[in-house]
């Protein structure tokens, strides 16, 4: 019999919080979300997207949710359909505010280089981004419940995905192409044999970890 207490609550994506926020009188609404706040190297990446109510991609879903096909078909109908802007955090100003500052930093550049001015935005998560100017829901596993914040979250995610793809490139054998960045096996192995690259995040402890233990050996 399955244990009903580990039965996960699932939720459809919709469009009832853009709804609630039009019959208050905001208009547009922007969806914000954030990835890339585990991985140990690369910028956080934050998505705003402003989704047209009559042209909405049908299939809108939480990144995690999707294969990478769905993930590319829909970042292309997002684009061509929807007012969307991309905002990002250095690997310098994640170590220097902490993931957390960094990803709200991100978000707010996001947010700002729209076209089109949001009177509000659903950000994922439970905080809004400190420096915000207009008004801001958060929404706890929004990209799950709201359609616009699973528009920026499938945004961010192949906007970060990409650009992880570029820096493997640069930097061969971590892995990134397929990891992200994440602290997989073969990120942490490579770590170890081939070390520590500019865009690793040096707060994080696995690379704090192994620069400390060269800075001892070499002392």
């Amino acid at each position: 019999m399955q244990n009903r207490s580990m039965v996960l609550p699932k939720f459809t994506a919709d469009y009832s919080f853009e709804t609630a926020a039009f019959g208050r009188g905001a208009r547009p609404v922007a969806g914000v979300d954030e990835v890339g706040r585990g991985p140990l190297a690369g910028p956080v990446i934050a998505a705003a997207v402003i989704l047209d109510p009559g042209n909405i991609p049908a299939g809108l879903a939480d990144s995690k949710a999707l294969s990478v096909v769905k993930r590319e078909r829909l970042f292309t109908l997002i684009s061509a359909s929807a007012v969307v802007a991309i905002g990002s955090a250095s690997v310098e100003e994640i170590d220097t505010l902490n993931i957390l500052r960094a990803s709200h930093l991100a978000m707010i550049r996001a947010i700002s280089g729209l076209r089109l001015a949001p009177d509000h935005c659903l950000i994922d998560g439970n905080m809004i981004p400190a420096g915000l100017k207009i008004q801001g829901e958060a929404i706890v596993k929004g990209d799950a419940k709201s359609l616009s914040i699973a528009a920026a979250s499938i945004v961010a995610k192949v906007t970060r995905d990409r650009m992880m793809v570029d820096l493997a490139q640069q930097y061969p054998g971590y892995g990134w192409e397929v990891n992200a960045g994440y602290p997989v096996p073969l990120h942490l192995k490579a770590l170890l044999d081939l070390g520590v690259t500019p865009v690793h995040r040096r707060s994080f402890r696995p690379v704090h970890n192994i620069l400390y233990q060269d800075k001892i050996v070499s002392d």
